[in-house]
């Protein structure tokens, strides 16, 4: 597990695969911006998270995806209220848990308005920082969720907050969530110069009906890449860039996000559900096609465009009337993370998404209806489904098994109760020391 650095080659390093589970903190406005879905009230998380952090321990995790309701923090430009945060952030210290922070899932604060907003990445950035000079102890972050899906659902499928279904309103909601993602990135490393930043992002694949379905299918798995391509510096393709030069970006504004130089602070989350692939029609429509290729396809795909440590970020399907639908698509996410680990990607953790069921995404968070979908770890009454005792075995049979040195690099990961040991400290001083290795710590001298 996550509590004691091994020793190799003189250094301690933290040789533990990142399991992990999340607390649904999504907060998107419908309704053109008069309706606020919030999960965790939908969850009942505001009123039971001292029950919520107990359950993850008791499932033998030590990371946890997690963030505070942004919209309820960030009252404006540098006024915050952080006194649920400070009881939760806190708990989370006290039982060392390393949160992944979450700081923006799907939603702004009702004064920012929407992500059409071009004051949005400066004013998030000042926000980041304002979390990490709050909580120093934090390390690792998710700065802005699944980017492409949530400039997707806002701003082209016309579901959330903006509400926007042209290419315009896509290109600009992008262009904004990645460079506030990236600001933030900037902003925190000068808080804590050994953050690590996780990127939570869908792994998607479309796939061609018909032979006059190709190209509309190849933009589509062009278009997938953008918000990873924008984040990570990397140069689009030449279709792309006409994309988004013809929709709003200017070529100034592509040119902020080359050469910044953040890649190598990162891991590349992964996020893979049944909805993940799809099928392209003739005229560009397209319908889910379930499970095709797989997870392990999919990512080794992201992996060669980007060469970077992997984690599975979010899967989850759900319980059907046989009860043990979770069970076996966790057995199927895992053996794929097992092969894609045997091919050579360094995949350094797994996530099951979320630690209980989730409210309404049977409708992808469109109408605010209360339905319960049993997605969950625990039920909300907060009794274990049979995929969270599945998941609790897992973890407990793989966790000696999989140290990430005998599959990749080391993961310098300070978890909450070493934060004031000096090897900690050092490494927060020389960021050289990257995701390869860590000081030894003291009681090891």
């Amino acid at each position: 597990m996550a509590d004691c650095p091994a020793t190799l080659g003189g250094y301690a390093v933290n040789s533990f695969f990142m399991f992990a589970t999340g607390i649904e903190n999504s907060y998107p406005t419908i309704d053109h911006g008069r309706t606020r879905v919030d999960q965790m009230e939908a969850s009942g998380h505001y009123s039971q998270w001292e029950k919520d952090f107990s359950l993850v321990k008791e499932l033998g995790l030590s990371f946890l995806r997690y963030g505070p309701p942004i919209h309820l923090v960030w009252k404006g430009p540098g006024k915050y209220d952080w006194s649920f945060t400070d009881r939760t952030f806190g708990r989370l210290r006290e039982l060392n848990i390393a949160p992944i922070t979450d700081l923006c899932h799907f939603g702004v604060p009702d004064w920012i308005g929407n992500f059409q907003n071009p004051d949005f990445p400066p004013l998030f950035a000042g926000y980041a920082a304002a979390f990490a000079e709050r909580y120093p102890w934090v390390q690792l972050y998710t700065p802005i969720n699944e980017m492409y899906i949530c400039a997707t659902f806002s701003a082209y499928y016309g579901w959330w907050n903006e509400q926007g279904t042209t290419n315009r309103t896509f290109v600009t909601a992008l262009k904004h969530i990645v460079k506030a993602n990236v600001l933030a990135m900037e902003a925190i490393l000068k808080v804590r110069r050994d953050a690590i930043f996780i990127q939570s992002e869908s792994s998607e694949y479309y796939h061609a009906d018909c032979p006059a379905a190709i190209q509309p299918a190849e933009s589509m798995n062009a278009r997938r890449f953008l918000s990873l391509d924008l984040n990570y510096g990397r140069r689009v393709d030449s279709e792309m860039y006409e994309f988004l030069l013809d929709n709003g970006m200017t070529r100034e504004e592509y040119h902020f996000f080359l050469g910044r130089g953040l890649k190598h602070h990162c891991i590349m989350g992964n996020d893979y559900y049944q909805t993940n692939e799809h099928r392209v029609s003739a005229d560009g429509s397209t319908r889910a096609a379930g499970e095709v290729f797989g997870y392990d396809e999919i990512t080794a795909q992201y992996y060669d465009r980007y060469l970077l440590p992997v984690m599975h970020t979010e899967t989850n399907v759900v319980e059907g009337p046989r009860g043990d639908e979770g069970v076996e698509w966790l057995w199927k996410q895992w053996a794929n993370v097992l092969r894609i680990r045997n091919k050579g990607v360094p995949i350094v953790g797994f996530t099951w998404y979320s630690l209980t069921d989730q409210v309404d995404w049977d409708s992808a968070l469109r109408e605010k209806r209360g339905n319960v979908n049993p997605l969950g770890l625990y039920d909300l009454n907060r009794n274990i489904r049979a995929v969270g005792s599945a998941f609790k075995t897992l973890i407990r049979d793989w966790s000696e098994v999989l140290p990430t040195q005998s599959v990749c690099l080391q993961v310098p990961v300070v978890m909450p109760c070493d934060h004031e040991a000096t090897w900690a400290k050092t490494q927060r001083i020389d960021p050289r020391i990257r995701l390869t290795q860590a000081p030894v710590k003291d009681e090891q001298l």
